[in-house]
């Protein structure tokens, strides 16, 4: 950019402050959630290849009140308490059908159009960014990861089939530790027990089958004998939950749960849960090698819940003859998640026996639908006995709601009226911003995600959530009876799906950005077996989902689209206006930026420079309107600050937050048909270096493209929600 056009839109000039619009300063959007007087404990428990269908509340007891011997059933009645006592989530999402996206995108608050890990990419490093865990770290909370991990990096590739040596030298396995350059307390979580690896968490009995439980910087799987990992894991979050509470009451803490079951080997406990619960029941740890657990006792894979070792059904649909014993996997499946049941009554003890309940936020779901796995010789598990899958269509890695819309519960007494329902669409990337607001920190503008607090609790509105999922798998649908004959044996490749004026939008085996979507009225068609797509009454609907998708995504080079390289279609509409954008100052001091709409301004106005308003001290200025692109290509951004800024077109991350190094200079690439395209630029001043910003653009790498006034219109604003 020449200097005269760098100092027509970047120069700081005092002179546009006087032109904005002065309106009452505030911090928080419009919204009115209310606060309870401290910030919420939270334990958000995730469960391993749990279906919509797996739990009572949503479904099981549904199947239950029917009274037909031919349809078996089991209970949840732990669980269903949540549901009771707070509030059931009826339309949530995993980021993706398979564990380790769908994980990525929940710790990270980003959908699958932006998170660094997609597709199967087990074990692959979770990005260095903003994580649930350093969101509440910088929120002053004592932080644990327990369970399954399996995105800490190193050799990742070479990880997913590996059979680790729990026998190996100490000095060998501290060698791969150091390795792991996004182990989860290096992302966020100041303490950590579990599988670090993603193919550790397919086995139930650490020692027994030779995989390694490490806890902070050591691994101790030798110690673990008899171990059943739910067990194992409940007994160290409630060692830590007491810990923590006693050493500091006033610190709140968060605690990210993640069991590994019923995913894979359908392995059975050792022994009967524990009775009572609590700080004095329930599953204890003892600290004592070889007997670490208080259920360390009995022998392997013996233990059956005994309404289910009993159960009995109506195979043949014949009354009149003999009832025969579930099948030995099924069996196996029940008594896997009545153990998880066991498990989340006996930390919902613990938080009473605490006094602590009243005021900790306890969110239970799964990470995608359920499996057809079962690692059992001969016997692998069908979903169809229990209808896991629920009323939908589709299992893990499919895109159909069965296999991405995940049984969630939650529950905090403070601020949830129990009995509630949430009807409105969300997804996992959803809970780093809902976690944010409950801290008291404002959503950062790196984040995908909005809070889900309004809905939860039903007090006030909040924005809609993003619905939109990417994912490749070279199987297919199972041809099972209860599936729409559509979707039976149905090729998955490439699929792709996005939530658009209250219609799902699907695209399965996709070949060309051109391929049209199945579009379904999933309030109507919950199988999703009528497909609307091909009717003309939806044609406008079908050309905005297919411009929606290119709008809010970044191609991955490590996970290649049939898409990546299409131009970004434009507004629909022309903006109106003079040349130049709206600018909206705020005044506050954040860890991060923070999505400026969910705040109110201190001022506001259009202005044609990109000009900080030489604010002082700690402030922040967003930039937003429409940018001008005269012709179809690539646009290579380039973008300095002294502390921070991002820029967005249409929703696309074009340039992020920089975490590391903010004054530097940072570029980013989008490719755009010609005409006006939605802009956003946000900054943020940390009242330490001088402020400064500045933007500069090239088209296809060929030179220079002014940013003069007149290729910016100013945004109409929308009112502020939070």
């Amino acid at each position: 950019m020449s200097k005269i056009a760098r100092r027509e839109f970047v120069k700081l000039s005092g002179a546009a402050v006087a032109s904005l619009a002065a309106v009452p300063p505030g911090s928080l959007g419009a919204r009115t959630v209310g606060r309870p007087a401290q910030r919420p404990n939270i334990v958000f428990i995730l469960c391993d290849d749990l279906g919509f269908g797996d739990i009572g509340a949503f479904y099981q007891n549904q199947r239950a009140a029917l009274h037909d011997r031919a349809v078996p059933a089991f209970s949840t009645p732990n669980i269903d308490s949540l549901a009771r006592d707070g509030v059931k989530v009826v339309q949530h999402y995993s980021a993706a059908p398979v564990c380790a996206p769908s994980r990525a995108s929940l710790l990270s608050g980003l959908t699958q159009g932006n998170a660094n890990v997609r597709d199967n990419q087990f074990d692959k490093a979770l990005a260095d960014s903003h994580t649930l865990g350093t969101v509440l770290q910088q929120a002053g909370y004592a932080t644990a990861a327990i369970g399954k991990w399996g995105l800490q990096g190193g050799d990742w590739e070479s990880q997913q089939n590996k059979n680790p040596s729990i026998n190996a030298p100490a000095s060998e396995k501290a060698a791969e530790y150091a390795t792991w350059d996004a182990y989860p307390t290096r992302r966020g979580f100041d303490y950590f027990f579990g599988y670090v690896r993603h193919i550790d968490g397919h086995f139930h009995y650490p020692k027994e089958d030779g995989r390694e439980v490490w806890q902070n910087d050591r691994e101790i799987a030798a110690d673990l004998d008899k171990c059943y990992t739910t067990d194992l894991w409940t007994a160290q979050a409630k060692k830590w939950i007491t810990d923590k509470t006693a050493a500091n009451p006033a610190k709140p803490f968060f605690v990210y749960l993640a069991y590994d079951t019923p995913h894979a080997k359908l392995q059975n406990p050792p022994c009967p849960y524990p009775a009572g619960g609590g700080l004095k029941g329930g599953v204890q740890w003892t600290g004592k090698p070889h007997a670490m657990l208080n259920t360390a006792e009995g022998s392997l894979d013996s233990y059956m819940f005994p309404e289910y070792a009993q159960s009995t059904w109506d195979d043949d649909h014949n009354p009149a003859t003999p009832e025969v014993p579930w099948p030995d996997v099924q069996q196996r499946y029940a008594n896997d998640v009545r153990r998880i049941d066991s498990g989340v009554g006996d930390i919902l003890q613990l938080l009473k026996d605490l006094k602590i309940d009243n005021n900790t936020m306890v969110v239970f779901t799964s990470d995608n639908g359920p499996s057809i796995e079962s690692y059992l010789d001969g016997e692998p598990y069908a979903p169809t006995f229990f209808r896991g899958y629920g009323p939908f269509d589709g299992i893990k890695r499919d895109t159909w709601e069965g296999g991405m819309r995940e049984p969630t519960l939650v529950r905090w007494p403070a601020m949830i009226p129990a009995g509630r329902v949430d009807s409105q669409p969300s997804g996992q990337w959803d809970w780093l911003a809902t976690f944010a607001e409950a801290a008291g920190l404002p959503v950062p503008a790196a984040s995908d995600g909005v809070s889900l607090l309004p809905s939860l609790t039903g007090r006030g509105q909040r924005r809609q959530s993003t619905i939109y999922l990417e994912y490749f798998e070279g199987g297919t649908t199972p041809k099972f009876s209860d599936f729409s004959p559509a979707h039976r044996g149905r090729k998955r490749g490439q699929m792709q799906n996005v939530y658009l004026n209250g219609y799902m939008g699907v695209r399965y085996d996709v070949k060309s950005v051109d391929d049209d979507f199945e579009i379904y009225d999933l309030d109507k068609d919950i199988q999703e077996a009528h497909d609307l797509g091909k009717d003309p009454k939806f044609a406008r609907l079908q050309t905005a989902m297919k411009a929606r998708v290119l709008q809010l995504r970044v191609p991955n080079a490590t996970t290649p689209r049939p898409y990546d390289n299409a131009l970004v279609p434009p507004a629909t509409r022309t903006p109106g206006g003079k040349p130049g954008l709206t600018r909206s100052i705020f005044k506050g001091d954040w860890p991060w930026l923070p999505d400026f709409r969910t705040l109110k301004p201190a001022r506001r106005g259009e202005t044609k420079t990109l000009d900080l308003g030489q604010g002082s001290g700690r402030f922040g200025v967003a930039f937003e309107g429409y940018f001008y692109a005269a012709q179809p290509g690539e646009y290579t951004f380039a973008l300095e600050s002294d502390t921070g800024a991002m820029l967005f077109l249409h929703d696309i991350r074009v340039i992020g937050e920089p975490l590391k190094n903010a004054a530097a200079l940072h570029t980013g690439s989008v490719r755009l048909e010609a005409g006006w395209h939605p802009f956003r630029l946000y900054y943020r001043h940390a009242g330490i270096a001088n402020p400064r910003l500045e933007l500069t653009c090239q088209l296809d790498g060929k030179g220079e493209y002014k940013l003069s006034p007149e290729v910016f219109r100013p945004a109409v604003l929308t009112p502020v929600l939070g």
